[in-house]
């Protein structure tokens, strides 16, 4: 999955973006009302691991 579409992903499931971060952004999720990091180079990949990790901060 792309980071573009994993940000697509996040924001149809209510998590929103707050700041830039060194190589990364700061999200916010209203699931489990915490803040994760997301890289900000939208075309690559990610990997399954960062993938999964994202997902279970996001509560999704």
């Amino acid at each position: 999955m792309k980071i573009s579409e994993m940000k697509k992903l996040l924001k149809k499931h209510g998590c929103y973006f707050v700041k830039e971060l060194n190589g990364h952004e700061d999200w916010y999720s209203p699931i489990t009302n915490r803040h994760f990091p997301i890289p900000r180079h939208n075309s690559q990949e990610l990997g399954t691991g960062i993938e999964k990790a994202i997902r279970k901060q996001a509560g999704i």
